[in-house]
C-alpha cells in the first residue's frame, strides 16, 4: 500500500467513526478532558491532579503576587488567545508549594469593594471583612510570552524535495506539507518587593507536532482540565511552555532564603484536629 492509499484509508476510517458517532444522536461531555498540561487544583488539600512534570518545593519561601506583563501577550497569530496566562501561573505556583499566593487582581478589587460597602453601612458591622487584615506580597512574579509560532516547520517540504530518495516517494511531499510544528517560548521574572532586586528569572519552551491528514489533526498536545489558555492548539503549547518555565524557576527558588511568612488561615481540617 503506497503513502497516498494509506492516508486515504486512515481518513476514511476516521470519517466513518465520526459519522457513526453522529448517527447515535447523543451529545457526550467528558469532564476533565480536552485541556492542557496545566491541570488540577490547589488549596487546603494540597495539589490535586497536578501535572506529573510539575517540580515542587518542600515548603513555601514567601508570599507571591502575580503581575500582568505591561506589554501584554499579543503575538502575530491567527488564534484568538485569551488576554492573560496569569490564572494558569497562579495555579502552578500554588500547586508547587513554593509560594503562598496573594491576589492583586480581580480578587483584590473584590476585597476593596466589600470594605467600601462596610464603611457605607451596607454590610453588618461585625463583618469579617475589615481593613488591616491583608497579607503583603513579598515577591512579584511577572510572566512574558517571548514568541509563539504556529508553523515552525515550514521548510520541511523543501528539505524533502532536495533528497532524491525521499523526493521520489509518491505523495510524500504532499504529506509532509501537512505537518505543522507549533512552538512557544515564555519567561518568568521574580522580583523581591523589599529590595526591588530581580532575584530569579527563567525561560520555558514547548513544541508539538500536528500531522494534518485530510483535514484531521493528530498529535495535539493534550492533558486534563485547563484554565483559560487551554482552548486552542497554540494555547496548549503556550501553557506547556509556562509549565516548563515554572519548573526552571523552582530550581532557583529553592536556593532563596525563606522569608517570615504571615500566619496560615485556619481550615476546617485544622480546626477539627
Amino acid at each position: 500500500m503506497n503513502v497516498n492509499c494509506l492516508v486515504n484509508f486512515r481518513v476514511a476510517v476516521a470519517l466513518a467513526a465520526l459519522l457513526a458517532l453522529a448517527a447515535c444522536g447523543e451529545k457526550k461531555t467528558e469532564l476533565g478532558q480536552g485541556g492542557s498540561v496545566v491541570a488540577g487544583s490547589a488549596g487546603p488539600q494540597g495539589a490535586q491532579n497536578a501535572a506529573r512534570e510539575l517540580v515542587r518545593c518542600d515548603a513555601p519561601v514567601a508570599t507571591l503576587a502575580l503581575a500582568e506583563n505591561p506589554n501584554g501577550y499579543v503575538m502575530g497569530t491567527g488564534y484568538q488567545l485569551p488576554a492573560s496566562p496569569v490564572p494558569l501561573i497562579k495555579l502552578l505556583a500554588q500547586q508547587s508549594g513554593c509560594f503562598r499566593v496573594v491576589d492583586r487582581n480581580a480578587g483584590l478589587r473584590g476585597t476593596i469593594q466589600e470594605q467600601d460597602l462596610k464603611e457605607a453601612g451596607v454590610l453588618r458591622q461585625n463583618s469579617t471583612v475589615a481593613k488591616g487584615k491583608g497579607y503583603e506580597a513579598q515577591y512579584t512574579l511577572t510572566p512574558s510570552l517571548t514568541f509563539s509560532e504556529q508553523d515552525a516547520g515550514r521548510g520541511l517540504a523543501g528539505v524533502v524535495a532536495m533528497i532524491p530518495v525521499l523526493r521520489d516517494i509518491a505523495g510524500l511531499a504532499g504529506l509532509v506539507e501537512q505537518v505543522k510544528f507549533k512552538e512557544a517560548q515564555t519567561a518568568l521574572l521574580l522580583s523581591d518587593n523589599e529590595t526591588t532586586e530581580q532575584v530569579a528569572a527563567a525561560t520555558g519552551a514547548a513544541r508539538t507536532t500536528d500531522l494534518g491528514l485530510g483535514g484531521l489533526v493528530f498529535g495535539k498536545l493534550g492533558g486534563a482540565a485547563g484554565v483559560g489558555w487551554s482552548n486552542t492548539n497554540e494555547g496548549k503549547v503556550i501553557a506547556a511552555a509556562f509549565l516548563d518555565a515554572h519548573n526552571q524557576l523552582v530550581v532557583q527558588v529553592r536556593a532563596l532564603q525563606a522569608k517570615q511568612l504571615p500566619p496560615l488561615v485556619p481550615t476546617a481540617h485544622a480546626t477539627k484536629g
